[in-house]
């Protein structure tokens, strides 16, 4: 039973994931069309204070739910209502800031979009409970239910808001109808509600290992969104709507594929985290998997960005091309930095995760002051730099907990890159002869899957198995 338990929350995970979100950015798509790059500017902006604001309402201690082996439900009512608090405090603190950041970003319409969007975040903090519990029981077949119907709603009410143009307002409101739906549906699906109140010392306990994770998750969403500040800052609105649309691109396979898998192997290997030689065992399928899975993803994204921008978006997004080649190199090792930090939360060792994060950061903001006045190519590659970096500095860490060394993990990831790049030189030289932008992706994709298939498999890299075949053993 709990084999299949976890089989089917694998399988809902991803559904969730590709179906809500795949039908997200396809509604988005549609939008893209009807609306102009500079709409995109003003929810770009939006979207790094929302990022911030979810970090506070949700990483640290939800996580810390999930962690904790002998959770009740004083630790759950606490969780809820000092999350909603949090919430309402972040809101009254961006409603009166709002000005002054339409003054540090020269744009006078940002005041009133920023109070009206942050509403989403009271909403959502409403759901952050609900999550985690569904997350415990891996139950993902109710978040998708919820998640899904939400995104289509919300979705064809900003299409129709944008036909009749209303700009940056159909995005506004998508945006908060699609909480207010989710959060909803997610209350409807539980049946639970806060029957309890606020302990302190359940408080204390839960903050212990959450607030090192939230801090770190705050300096990884700063530095996550910081490249929108400056170019918001340095380089005209346009161009922040461009970065931003690049920037969906390629997060939509990594953040997706990353996210279902943390949400499912974080909860089950925090079961195993007192077997070394099996955590290090489950550990080596999931990031040959990931790996395995992701890369000719990204790499085909990579060599078929100019003809799917075309086809997608029109010639009227060309921009984004170039930037979302840059940006698919920059986020290619995405999934392998969460799996890597997931060892030591599992392990409960959040101050490491913390002080990872605080180093990171550190290389990162030296490479954004060197590239920040050479252009935004440049600063693109200085995030390619940086995720190198940061995935050495990730493993060091992980290999304290795991017989899994850096050499040996290193080793295997550059193995994979290394055929998924010959891979895309393929692709790219075949499709290169060809005119029309259709035939490109359908060659592209033809010709390269099939290729990397097969030479991965005459290689035998020990990872070509099913990921849903590995988790029938994640227990055994």
């Amino acid at each position: 039973m709990y084999k299949e338990a976890v089989i089917k929350s694998l399988f809902w995970s991803t559904i969730e994931r590709f179906s809500a979100k795949g039908t997200q950015f396809l509604l988005g798509i549609i939008l893209a069309r009807l609306l102009l790059p500079e709409d995109y500017g003003l929810i770009g902006i939006t979207s790094i204070f929302m990022a911030i604001s979810t970090t506070f309402t949700d990483s640290g201690f939800r996580n810390a739910l999930i962690q904790k082996k002998n959770r009740d439900e004083k630790d759950f009512s606490t969780v809820f209502y000092f999350n909603i608090s949090v919430a309402f405090l972040i809101y009254l603190i961006l409603f009166f800031a709002a000005p002054f950041i339409s003054i540090f970003f020269d744009n006078s319409v940002l005041t009133l979009v920023i109070r009206v969007s942050m509403i989403t975040v009271i909403v959502n903090s409403f759901s952050v409970v609900q999550v985690a519990k569904f997350s415990i029981d891996l139950n993902f077949k109710t978040q998708t239910k919820a998640t899904l119907v939400s995104v289509l709603i919300s979705g064809l009410i900003g299409i129709i808001l944008a036909y009749y143009d209303f700009g940056i307002w159909a995005l506004v409101t998508q945006s908060i109808v699609k909480s207010i739906f989710n959060v909803a549906l997610l209350w409807y699906y539980s049946g639970w509600i806060p029957l309890d109140g606020f302990h302190k010392h359940r408080f204390k306990s839960l903050f212990g290992f959450g607030s090192k994770l939230l801090l770190a998750s705050f300096l990884d969403t700063i530095y996550r969104n910081i490249y929108l500040i400056i170019i918001g800052k340095f380089y005209a609105i346009k161009e922040v709507g461009i970065y931003s649309r690049a920037k969906q691109f390629s997060n939509f396979p990594s953040s997706n594929l990353t996210q279902i898998l943390d949400r499912v192997t974080y909860p089950l290997l925090s079961q195993i985290q007192d077997d070394r030689q099996k955590l290090t065992e489950k550990y080596k399928l999931i990031i040959g998997n990931s790996g395995l899975v992701f890369f000719p993803i990204m790499v085909l994204l990579l060599t078929l960005a100019k003809p799917m921008v075309i086809l997608i978006l029109t010639e009227n997004w060309l921009s984004v091309v170039w930037m979302l080649q840059l940006l698919c190199g920059a986020s290619i090792l995405y999934p392998i930095h969460a799996l890597n930090l997931n060892i030591l939360k599992v392990n409960g060792r959040s101050d490491l995760v913390l002080k990872l994060e605080v180093y990171k950061k550190i290389v990162t903001s030296i490479i954004l002051v060197i590239t920040v006045f050479l252009g935004i190519r440049a600063i693109i590659v200085g995030q390619i730099a940086s995720s190198i970096i940061s995935l050495f500095l990730n493993i060091s860490y992980t290999q304290r907990f795991i017989d899994y060394p850096l050499v040996s993990q290193i080793k295997d990831i550059a193995i994979l890159l290394f055929f998924n790049f010959l891979m895309g030189l393929i692709v790219f030289l075949a499709t290169s002869l060809l005119e029309n932008d259709l035939s490109k992706i359908i060659v592209g994709l033809t010709l390269g899957l099939p290729f990397y298939v097969v030479t991965t498999w005459i290689y035998k890299v020990g990872y070509i198995r099913s990921l849903p075949g590995y988790f029938y053993t994640i227990k055994t």
